[in-house]
């Protein structure tokens, strides 16, 4: 409630300024995986959409930087009318409210997938290596952390032996090596269904604020090894393996099938593994228990990338150890 009041305040301040009512109609838009919330302004002068990003848990200020970045690349993403740094609030223009994972069906997704990988090409063109933090080392070993201090330790409440110890850890000193090797760019880090919006025949960009430099596979994953909507893997490789070939030709590079395919696929277990643990502290931490419905999804991703790489054989066979104990969590 003191949230909400500090807006309305805010609103009341900003809105006119705007050629906006100063007391518009106030309704929930959205909430993600984190401490933002969303919210629509309806009155007579149009929408407009407030995050409500508390500073004490958020910083707004990255989503700013990175909304100019996109801008600026022609990306289709929400303006920034007005914001409050301090308070945490940001006043935005509103996409309206159809999700990539509203109308995505077999007939539609190679539209839409153009279109979104085409963001994915502009993004990658960005020259932001010194504006944004970099996918290093540490940041990538803490996402996998994810999995087992979330998943293994606190959900499925499984106490790792040694010898179990030392295949994850092989497995991430592999992801971490594969992330790294991998030719580096702009990363938005959660592009996917629900960061996608269909706006005037487009896909439109939303959340943002996390990109940093890293490897050039990581949002091909999201968005074609979606947490919330699974292709076939035929489809999905024909779709990494034209990234690859469209990649190759405004780059000048010449990478083949095999390494990139091996690239998207080790860069898959890594963000499953960090979506799975990030699903169970959502739970746990945050009282969202609906994105547990959507770790069989994501691991069934890691259980089938596992089967085509010999290296995972033992890691396959823990989570194989592991999958009776998923089902009863």
């Amino acid at each position: 409630m003191k949230r909400m009041l500090l807006m309305e305040q805010w609103l009341a301040k900003v809105l006119p300024t705007l050629g906006y009512s100063a007391n518009p109609r106030i309704a929930s838009a959205s909430e993600d995986a984190s401490f933002r919330s969303y919210y629509r302004l309806k009155s007579d002068s149009g929408t407009l959409i407030v995050m409500d990003a508390p500073p004490s848990h958020e910083d707004c200020e990255p989503f700013i930087k990175v909304q100019k970045l996109l801008k600026t690349a022609d990306i289709p993403v929400p303006d920034v009318l007005a914001y409050d740094l301090e308070q945490g609030f940001l006043l935005l223009s509103d996409l309206g409210n159809t999700l990539f994972l509203d109308i995505l069906n077999s007939d539609n997704v190679n539209k839409w997938y153009g279109l979104a990988t085409q963001h994915i090409h502009q993004m990658q063109s960005i020259d932001a290596e010194h504006l944004l933090p970099t996918y290093d080392q540490l940041l990538l070993q803490q996402e996998i952390n994810l999995f087992r201090d979330w998943f293994i330790i606190q959900h499925l409440g499984y106490e790792l032996d040694q010898e179990e110890l030392q295949i994850l850890k092989n497995v991430e000193e592999m992801l971490v090596k594969n992330a790294q090797q991998q030719p580096q760019a702009m990363v938005h880090r959660d592009f996917h269904s629900r960061n996608l919006m269909c706006h005037q025949n487009n896909a439109a960009v939303i959340d943002f604020q996390d990109a940093v430099w890293g490897p050039i596979t990581y949002d091909l994953v999201s968005l074609y090894k979606d947490c919330y909507i699974a292709w076939p893997e035929d489809q999905v490789n024909q779709w990494v393996d034209t990234f690859r070939q469209q990649f190759n030709e405004q780059h000048k590079t010449d990478y083949d099938q095999s390494i990139f395919l091996r690239w998207f696929d080790l860069m898959g277990i890594q963000r499953h593994m960090k979506a799975i643990g990030i699903f169970c502290r959502l739970n746990y931490r945050d009282n969202k228990k609906q994105y547990l419905y959507d770790i069989p999804r994501t691991m069934k991703y890691v259980m089938m990338t596992c089967l085509h790489y010999p290296e995972l054989k033992t890691f396959h066979q823990l989570l194989q150890h592991l999958q009776p104990k998923l089902q009863l969590a």
